[in-house]
């Protein structure tokens, strides 16, 4: 008598079965919120996943085994925890451009606030996109070459004691509010040194916040280009500032502009320090470095607290604007970081 030999060859669940389990435990959830008084979406979607993972695991618990059914369950459990994520992200960007669609005109980004009250239905944000622009641009130019030389250093040079120094300071830069940096050139740049309100001195204010989230994105990324690459330049007798400047830098250039937009992205949305040093302006200023200057952020704030409908329009126009310049600059350092891996690789 002859018996069959075991075989670590297990079943595998079929994606339509994983559906039915999917439509099985939307109906079940859809089921027991009609016949109790549960309610919300919110709490509907929960009680739907939860239904939903416990079935999957217990199936596959039964058909592939129980390490499967463990991987299928992290997995489900990931992937639902990445959608729910999602949710508030396109509730907000959804909600923003249905509000901001009505003020979203010619007209908005070619006239300014000048002599329009917030009962007024015309008006538009050009002096605002315009300083936001340009104080951007300065506190980008100011941060990014000084956090990258400051990562460079830490990397390949710090050692020792002021290494950690500089580690410290940067860290407790990171936490500094907003605010505060606003404070901090009100009282040194605009009442000390009695240089007036400015696009400039927002631009200073913004780099405080904008410096150690370069440093510390610049730092991590260098520290990921392998060491060969340093030593096989080091071997060929290539000095270190141009195994720095041909070799490191541009392999890490990709996360390098990453960190650089993340900062950029986190200083267009500020208010308080904009506030405190370009004070607002309703009326077209060109010049960042004299007189008051508006911004988006700023106008959001002001227009917002208005009670009148067209002054919230307005508001939720430009912060559809908002979006659309952090999404643009993302989209541009992405082209050309793009284009110049594509020239490296062609270059060889």
């Amino acid at each position: 008598m002859t018996t069959a030999a075991p075989t670590l060859r297990r079943g595998t669940l079929p994606l339509l079965a994983v559906a039915a389990v999917a439509a099985c435990a939307l109906l079940v959830t859809v089921l027991l919120f009609a016949l109790t008084p549960l309610a919300g979406v919110p709490g509907l979607v929960l009680v739907a996943a939860t239904i939903f993972l416990a079935a999957q695991t217990a199936l596959a618990r039964r058909i592939e085994g129980s390490r499967r059914a463990k991987d299928r369950f992290v997995t489900a459990l990931v992937s639902l925890a990445f959608l729910l994520a999602l949710v508030p992200l396109f509730s907000v960007l959804g909600y923003t451009v249905q509000e901001g669609a009505a003020r979203f005109d010619v007209e908005f980004f070619t006239r300014s606030l000048r002599s329009i009250g917030a009962r007024d239905a015309g008006g538009g944000g050009y002096h605002a996109i315009i300083g936001t622009v340009e104080q951007v641009a300065i506190t980008t130019l100011m941060s990014v070459p000084i956090g990258l030389l400051v990562a460079v250093y830490i990397v390949e040079y710090g050692r020792g004691r002021l290494a950690a120094t500089i580690r410290f300071f940067v860290d407790v830069m990171t936490g500094i509010p907003s605010i505060v940096a606003g404070l901090f050139v009100l009282s040194f740049w605009i009442l000390g040194l009695r240089q007036g309100f400015s696009g400039f001195a927002a631009g200073l204010a913004l780099s405080v916040l904008m410096l150690p989230i370069i440093v510390r994105s610049s730092e991590e990324m260098l520290k990921l280009v392998p060491d060969s690459l340093r030593e096989a330049s080091f071997a060929l007798g290539i000095p270190r500032w141009k195994t720095i400047l041909r070799i490191v830098l541009p392999t890490a250039l990709p996360g390098i502009v990453t960190g650089i937009m993340l900062a950029v992205a986190r200083v267009t949305g500020e208010t308080a320090p904009v506030l405190l040093t370009a004070f607002g302006a309703a009326s077209i200023n060109n010049s960042p470095f004299s007189g008051p200057q508006s911004s988006l952020p700023l106008m959001v704030f002001q227009q917002a607290g208005d009670a009148q409908e067209t002054a919230v329009n307005r508001a939720w126009t430009a912060a559809l604007t908002l979006i659309l310049v952090v999404m643009v600059l993302n989209l541009l350092a992405r082209l050309l970081t793009r284009r110049s891996r594509i020239g490296r690789q062609g270059s060889r």
